[in-house]
């Protein structure tokens, strides 16, 4: 019997469908094995850079960090960022990937042969690292013991559960500290490098019960006096945004800061702060909110050359260079420019405090520059060259090219 061309065309498509996922099985199988190896590279990494006892008096200079817990080789601070950018990593992420397999090597040593053995993801076996990191050795041990042989279906709430059972069996004087010390997660955060293009800001905290009933009573009684035609959650958000004013004569203007940015042929209005797009309009309705206080500063030209003969450069200075290049020049590093060092191209005396010589960097990759052998260099038009120890070359893109002329407007 012959077979119809449907027939062939069926069959065809059901070899089809079968060979893609057979090599989509055998692409999810090469990349599991991938990453047991660069795991294996990360703690061969640790072995080459080995540190000493961790020195916590050291403050701007590099030092040895201990970046697992407590019998784990320690690791020298400057080989974590070039190991980092290695693997496509930021310094922060690459030195908790560092730290993970360091862990799960030296203190979690039954699962950590699971995991070689391609019996445990890696990502799971990361989640136990992270959670055993504090554990003194011998509870981290209890914890290998009972979960490597199951991590693999395990839930996150069972590993959580094994480790404060192991802290409190073999540690209890600790077990007692973490309590106290949850009572003090207090956090009131406002995501100001987070806005919505709608020029929305998320805002969440943990508070202490006296205290958020004392918020809540404000609030209700705030809203309570604005315009009873605008929603409830509407109302509420604008009583949060006018605590601490006063509408009595003697009472605190409600103060706002904002840095925006008109570029040529733009409608909207680039806000500094929140790293966001607005319309003038609403900027217009920000600044006329009851007991706002609004005052206009001058322009401040960000291709202007601004030098002093000092090492600290000016307020202008960093106001110039915090508008001019928005972040950290580090790759991959996205700290605002703002909570950033001014750091020195070419170092201080050989080199000026000048616009031109100045970058904003933070703490942690100000301090690679000087002590750790790496350097940059500022490429018009492309963004920071960074080349590490090794001679190896990363691209740190700026994040907006300076405008031709003058186009910072400082509003407060």
């Amino acid at each position: 019997m012959t077979s119809t061309a449907a027939e062939l065309g069926t069959e065809t498509r059901d070899r089809r469908v079968e060979s893609v996922l057979t090599a989509a099985a055998a692409t999810r199988e090469a990349i599991a094995d991938l990453e047991v190896q660069q795991l294996i590279q990360a703690t061969d990494w640790v072995a080459l850079h080995p540190g000493e006892e961790v020195d916590t008096s050291i403050e701007f200079g590099m030092r040895d960090l201990q970046i697992a817990g407590d019998g784990a080789p320690t690791v020298d601070e400057a080989a974590v960022a070039e190991f980092a950018l290695a693997v496509g990593k930021t310094t922060d992420a690459g030195r908790l990937f560092l730290g993970d397999a360091v862990e799960l090597r030296y203190r979690l040593p039954r699962l950590w042969a699971r995991v070689a053995a391609g019996e445990v993801a890696v990502w799971k076996a990361r989640k136990v690292a992270q959670a055993t990191t504090s554990l003194a050795p011998d509870a981290a041990a209890v914890v290998d013991q009972r979960l490597a042989w199951c991590a693999h279906r395990c839930s996150f709430a069972e590993i959580e559960r094994q480790v404060e059972k192991a802290r409190a069996e073999h540690d209890p004087a600790a077990s007692e500290e973490r309590r106290v010390a949850a009572l003090e997660k207090r956090r009131f955060d406002i995501d100001l490098d987070h806005a919505t293009p709608d020029g929305l800001v998320h805002v969440e905290g943990e508070l202490d019960v006296a205290d958020a009933l004392a918020l809540e009573q404000q609030i209700r009684a705030k809203a309570a006096t604005l315009d009873l035609e605008l929603p409830l959650d509407v109302r509420r958000a604008m009583a949060a945004g006018l605590l601490g004013t006063s509408d009595t004569e003697g009472g605190q203007a409600r103060e706002v800061v904002v840095y925006t940015h008109l570029r040529p042929g733009q409608s909207t209005v680039d806000v500094d702060n929140t790293r966001s797009s607005i319309t003038s309009q609403h900027l217009k309705d920000w600044c006329q909110q009851a007991g706002t206080r609004v005052t206009v500063r001058p322009v401040i030209d960000l291709n202007a050359e601004l030098s002093t003969d000092c090492y600290e450069p000016t307020e202008l200075m960093k106001e110039q260079i915090v508008l001019r290049d928005r972040q950290c020049c580090f790759p991959g590093c996205t700290l605002p420019a703002r909570r950033c060092d001014a750091e020195h191209q070419v170092p201080w005396p050989e080199g000026p405090t000048a616009s031109s010589n100045l970058a904003p960097a933070c703490r942690t990759h100000h301090r690679l520059k000087t002590h750790a052998g790496w350097d940059y260099q500022r490429t018009p038009g492309v963004g920071f060259v960074w080349t590490t120890p090794m001679g190896r070359t990363y691209l740190s893109p700026f994040v907006t090219e300076p405008p031709p002329e003058p186009a910072a407007r400082h509003t407060r």
